[in-house]
């Protein structure tokens, strides 16, 4: 038999793992829908010319194409690689039946043709949140969806996450006012200080933009403005620049800022960062890059913004405004570095032990009498030695065996603390943190180590 070998990008969590996983998407999912968001789910597959926009490929797209097909056969599906476009296509083939404003939230893999690297993965899970109305949409969407992932992202075990927000009306109006022509070219340069020193980027934006010395420091100024309230409003003022544009994106950026901090808890930060720009193809309002703390060098986590044409079929237009989070490009990492762990790699809290095989159909019954009142079991796969069926409990991280005296007494053992004690099984329930597994999270809050439990009211359609 061959050796089988990993695909690299295609990551595979192991039981424990996956615990992590759907308690994260279960987490997300009820905060979401705390909110009024409805879920969706959208096929895996889009026709090309919709996932290549404007007929230039600038993913790397997975195509489907039948093996037997001819050879010259151009595909004509892909796979989606982001939930965006599926989305789009989604509010246009089903607005008849849609109640706009819609409020959305799905959570699905996507699949994207790049390098594998840290973070960075070939098949990966998002999970996003976006209102889409007709013809206009409200500015307080704006707040309201931020303020969702915020609210969302606040109640994981995971470390600390910072939304770092910005406005393109204001970055535009300041250009503009500037009396920079080429906005998006000067906004491309600037975004370069990641990578460049200062004097070079504002090298580049003489050379390459036609800015004036004066104009690429007033752009540099503009750009290190970070604060983690309103008071950037006075800072863009007194730069000197202005425009009616730029006002009103200051206006709206203070609202967001001021909306998110207020539901942003102890595990977010939220700040203004005007040297956020974020998709300069389709962002006309609110923008905003996720990161989180320890975790840098996998750049954001997730993001998102307003855009004021989502969708469009010629006679309506229908715009949105969305955030997204990258579930497998954060967990992942944690994962591995052992931040985060499943507390067992089985549902079961209860091994029911046999006596012998002729006893199998009595610990059956208990069995079903323990699923009856929701509590997640299992019967021991052989009737060896007591000593044997503990220790297969102690493997599988199952709390709790069960015993059928031969005189029809009950008993259950917690394995962990060596207490048994009588008990009918149609009666007991184990204390709430050990019904079903948990995550175990070494991120330290409020000075102690916390270990998260969520709770029983996951779906499956979410997962």
């Amino acid at each position: 038999m061959s050796k089988i070998s990993p695909l690299s990008g295609f990551p595979e969590l192991l039981p424990a793992q996956r615990t992590v996983e759907r308690e994260v998407v279960a987490s997300l999912s009820r905060t979401f829908e705390l909110h009024g968001f409805a879920n969706i789910e959208t096929r895996a597959v889009e026709p090309v010319e919709r996932l290549a926009k404007g007929g230039e490929i600038d993913k790397e797209i997975y195509v489907l194409q039948r093996i037997s097909a001819e050879p010259d056969t151009r595909a004509e599906l892909g796979l989606h690689f982001d939930l965006t476009v599926p989305f789009a296509r989604y509010v246009l083939e089903h607005a008849g039946h849609l109640e706009l404003p819609f409020r959305r939230y799905q959570v699905q893999p996507v699949w994207r043709g790049e390098r594998p690297q840290e973070g960075r993965y070939r098949q990966f899970t998002q999970a996003d949140v976006d209102i889409v109305g007709r013809d206009e949409l409200p500015f307080h969407h704006d707040v309201e969806v931020m303020s969702v992932m915020v609210d969302a992202l606040g109640r994981l075990p995971i470390p600390r996450v910072s939304f770092q927000f910005n406005n393109r009306k204001l970055i535009q109006g300041f250009y503009r006012g500037l009396g920079i022509d080429d906005v998006t070219d000067a906004i491309r340069v600037i975004d370069k200080l990641d990578k460049l020193p200062a004097d070079e980027v504002a090298r580049m934006l003489v050379e390459r933009v036609g800015a004036t010395p004066e104009q690429a420091r007033q752009c540099l100024e503009l750009a290190t403005i970070r604060v983690a309230d309103t008071s950037f409003v006075d800072r863009v003022r007194a730069l000197g620049v202005t425009d009616e544009l730029l006002e009103e994106g200051l206006a709206e950026l203070a609202a967001v800022v001021e909306g998110c901090s207020a539901v942003a808890g102890d595990r977010v930060a939220v700040e203004a960062n005007l040297r956020i720009a974020r998709g300069l193809d389709y962002y006309t309002g609110t923008v905003v890059e996720i990161f989180m703390e320890g975790y840098e060098r996998l750049k954001s986590v997730g993001g998102g913004g307003r855009y004021d044409a989502l969708a469009s079929d010629g006679r309506t237009t229908y715009p949105g405004v969305g955030v997204s989070f990258g579930v497998s490009r954060t967990l992942v990492p944690l994962i591995a570095d052992g931040v985060l762990s499943g507390s067992r790699p089985v549902p079961s809290a209860v091994l029911v032990a046999l006596n012998t095989e002729d006893d199998r159909a009595a610990s059956t019954r208990v069995a079903a009498g323990l699923r009856a009142r929701e509590i997640a079991c299992e019967v021991a796969p052989s009737p060896a030695k007591f000593g044997k069926q503990i220790r297969f409990a102690e493997r599988r991280g199952i709390p709790y065996v069960w015993f059928v005296q031969a005189d029809g007494r009950h008993q259950v053992k917690d394995i962990r603390s060596g207490e048994q004690v009588e008990a009918d099984p149609w009666t007991w329930t184990p204390p709430a943190a050990d019904l079903r597994p948990s995550i175990t999270s070494t991120v330290m809050t409020t000075g102690t180590t916390a270990s998260t439990t969520t709770s029983t009211s996951d779906t499956e359609e979410n997962q």
